[in-house]
């Protein structure tokens, strides 16, 4: 059976978004700056259809994740920043363009139904409305011999956690102090244990993988 990765960018002081979201700053004031490592690098650029960007770990691991994953799920904010019907939401179509990266099935949890909407390049945006088990099965089911990857937000990723249903974490932690926003691990989780797997250290951020002990 495939794995359930969830892989975020966190800051040093545990927020995966800023403070004070808006159509400028969609992942709030300084959010962006958690990705910045991922930005220069060839496997990123490549996977969003532009040219150069470095080679070297940074771009190995990303690469490495993105050749791993078959499906992708996230929560309805991380695909558009909405809440509410669809109708009321101004990014509707998503924050992803016509040619989103995902190259794969991705499945958005939300409490709205949708039809199914087909991009270029090989993404489908799936709505599922009955909870995230339903929608990690027919991420498995999409994804074949591959991974299922929770691409965020970090509710979405608590509530796998909290089910016991993640198999690796992988957090991108960036140098980066942001003082506020969405906490990566807000709550109660339960009785969660992990041991690290894999670490990988540059100028530009620590990436380090969990095993979740099951």
């Amino acid at each position: 059976m495939s794995k359930l990765i969830f892989e975020i960018s966190m800051s040093l002081d545990g927020y995966v978004a800023g403070p004070d979201p808006s159509d400028e700053d969609p992942l709030g004031v300084g959010g962006e700056d958690l990705h910045e490592w991922a930005f220069a690098t060839r496997s990123w650029r490549e996977s969003h259809g532009r040219d150069g960007g470095e080679e070297g770990p940074e771009s190995d691991l990303l690469q490495e994740s993105i050749d791993r994953a078959g499906a992708t799920i996230m929560g309805r904010k991380m695909f558009s920043g909405g809440e509410g019907t669809w109708e009321d939401d101004s990014h509707r179509d998503g924050w992803w363009g016509d040619e989103p990266p995902f190259h794969h099935p991705v499945f958005i949890l939300t409490h709205h139904e949708r039809e199914a909407q087909e991009m270029e390049g090989g993404t489908s945006f799936n709505f599922v409305t009955d909870g995230i088990e339903t929608a990690l099965e027919q991420a498995r089911e999409a994804a074949g011999d591959k991974d299922v990857k929770i691409a965020g937000g970090a509710q979405a990723g608590q509530q796998y956690l909290g089910a016991g249903l993640v198999d690796e974490m992988l957090i991108h932690v960036a140098p980066v102090l942001l003082g506020g926003g969405v906490r990566l691990f807000d709550g109660d989780l339960g009785d969660v244990e992990v041991e690290i797997i894999r670490t990988v250290e540059s100028p530009n951020a620590t990436h380090v993988g969990y095993r979740i002990q099951k």
